[in-house]
C-alpha cells in the first residue's frame, strides 16, 4: 500500500492500552535487528523496520516517493516523517490483521520498531497520530565498535549505505538528531539502555529482562 501524507489525526489510529510499541534505537550496527529477531521469537513481537520499510518503498514499482527516499538514504539523511510514518501505520495495520489469529486477538498486538523515531518531531507525531510508545530501548555502544560492525556487513549486504562515506554520514546525523530523542524519552522514564557491545547471548539476556520489566508495568507511560 502506498503512503499517503494528507491526513491529519487528531487522536492516535492504535489505542496504547491494547497496542504495545517499543522502540528501538542505537547507532548503525548497534545490533537492534539482531536482538531484534530473537525477541519476535521468544515474545510473539511484530518487528518493523523503518529502514528496511523505506528501502522496500524505493523500489516498489510505481512509487511517487522512490526517488526521494533513496536520495536520502544515499546522502545518509533522514527521509521527510511523513513518508515514515504512514509506511509504519500501513505496516502496523496489516500486521494486526494478518496476525489476529496468532494470539493477537480484538485490536491487540506487540510492535517492535527499529530505527525509529530518529528526530524529535518524528517521535512527537508518532505518539499522537498513530499510538503512544511505551519505552525505548536504546542499545549504546562505541563508534569505533559500529564502525567495524558495519565495515564488514558491508562486504556481504548490498546495501547502499554500508560505505565508509555514507557510515560516517550516518554516524553525524545520528549524533546529532537521535541522541536528542533518547534524552526526550528519558525524562519520562522511557529508555532502557543497554551496553551492545558484549556478545549477542549476553546483550540479549538484558533484553529479555527489560521486556518482562514492561510487561510487568515497570514502565510507565506518560
Amino acid at each position: 500500500m502506498a503512503p499517503t501524507t494528507t491526513t491529519t489525526v487528531d487522536t492516535p489510529v492504535f489505542d496504547d492500552k491494547k497496542v504495545t510499541v517499543i522502540f528501538v534505537l542505537g547507532g548503525p550496527g548497534a545490533g537492534k535487528g539482531t536482538q531484534c529477531a530473537r525477541l519476535v521469537h521468544d515474545f510473539n513481537f511484530c518487528h518493523l523496520s523503518a529502514g528496511d520499510l523505506l528501502r522496500a518503498e524505493q523500489n516498489r514499482e510505481g512509487s511517487q516517493y522512490g526517488e526521494l527516499i533513496r536520495t536520502y538514504i544515499r546522502e545518509g539523511t533522514i527521509v521527510p516523517m511523513e513518508i515514515t510514518i504512514k509506511l509504519l501505520e500501513n505496516a502496523m495495520r496489516d500486521a494486526l490483521n494478518k496476525k489476529s489469529g496468532d494470539g493477537w486477538t480484538d485490536g491487540r498486538g506487540r510492535f517492535l520498531i527499529d530505527g525509529f523515531p530518529r528526530k524529535m518531531d518524528q517521535a512527537v507525531k508518532f505518539d499522537e497520530s498513530v499510538c503512544l510508545s511505551s519505552l525505548v530501548i536504546f542499545y549504546a555502544t562505541t563508534e569505533e565498535v559500529l564502525l567495524g560492525r558495519l565495515t564488514e556487513r558491508g562486504k556481504t549486504s548490498g546495501r547502499e549505505d554500508d560505505n565508509a562515506e555514507s557510515i560516517k554520514k550516518r554516524f553525524r546525523t545520528y549524533q546529532n538528531d537521535t541522541m536528542p530523542v533518547i534524552n526526550y524519552y528519558s525524562a519520562q522514564g522511557k529508555v532502557a539502555e543497554i551496553d551492545s557491545s558484549p556478545s549477542i547471548d549476553e546483550v540479549y539476556k538484558k533484553s529479555t529482562e527489560v521486556i518482562n520489566d514492561v510487561f510487568a508495568g515497570k514502565y510507565q507511560k506518560a
